[in-house]
């Protein structure tokens, strides 16, 4: 099975011997087995409650379709996971094997530094006038490809636990909305990953943040899904950009995927 070679991002204090003590980026080399990893699909919904939210994710979906289809080539297990929509996959092959993986003791959480976000998101991140909060979600986005012989789909921490023992996940791919929000917090994504000793990986490019510029630190959109980017390369897990992983992807596998 293939390696793949990347440059990982961190965030880290410099301490200078003089002038003043700043936050710089690292690369840190890594080499990780496909066979061992997973890509995690974190609230990829076919509709959102906020209008910029949805245009965003339009953006985003087929690029994150390519590197999905890319990871699955390269021998990755694939894990979506859309929240509150595991009716709608009941009777599938890949809602099954979640259900039917051997259950195993889930890890305590262990304690772990948890700053306050760089962003206000109390009014729900919307950017766009006159949204208002409901569940308008159903299914995954149809613009992502699910391989029903192969991937994975749960919205459950537990469920998804024992899938990565049966597979002997080490390391977790993850992507999807919204960073400040259920990528951070569900029971199957970051803080949580992190806390239960897995290696976790954010695709940094393929994400979003629920961010209303009206708010503090009062800054462009995009901006403030940049600090919480940074914010979660400081504190919680390195970041890749999807360019460099699919690079890697294919130089593993010789062009496949």
């Amino acid at each position: 099975m293939a390696d793949l070679r990347l440059q990982l991002r961190r965030r880290v204090l410099a301490h200078e011997k003089s002038g003043p003590i700043e936050w710089r980026i690292q690369r840190e080399p890594r080499t990780v087995s496909a066979a061992r990893s997973a890509m995690l699909l974190c609230d990829v919904w076919d509709r959102h409650w906020c209008r910029g939210a949805e245009q965003r994710l339009d953006r985003l979906l087929p690029r994150i379709d390519e590197v999905t289809r890319a990871a699955r080539a390269a021998g990755m297990l694939v894990v979506h996971a859309p929240s509150e929509t595991m009716p709608f996959y009941a009777e599938t092959p890949a809602r099954r094997r979640a259900l039917e993986a051997p259950p195993v003791a889930l890890p305590e959480l262990q304690p772990h530094d948890d700053p306050p976000l760089p962003i206000d998101d109390s009014d729900g991140g919307c950017d766009t006038r006159g949204d208002r909060f409901h569940t308008p979600w159903t299914r995954q986005h149809p613009a992502i490809g699910i391989d029903q012989e192969r991937d994975v789909i749960s919205d459950n921490g537990d469920e998804i636990y024992n899938v990565y023992r049966q597979y002997g996940i080490a390391t977790v791919f993850i992507t999807g909305v919204h960073v400040n929000m259920c990528v951070l917090r569900r029971s199957f994504a970051i803080k949580a990953l992190v806390q239960r000793g897995i290696d976790v990986v954010l695709v940094r490019d393929l994400t979003d943040a629920m961010y209303n510029p009206a708010s503090q630190p009062y800054v462009s959109h995009d901006e403030g899904t940049r600090l919480v980017v940074a914010y979660i390369e400081a504190f919680w897990c390195p970041t890749v950009a999807s360019d460099e992983l699919l690079a890697a992807v294919r130089l593993a596998t010789g062009g496949a995927g």
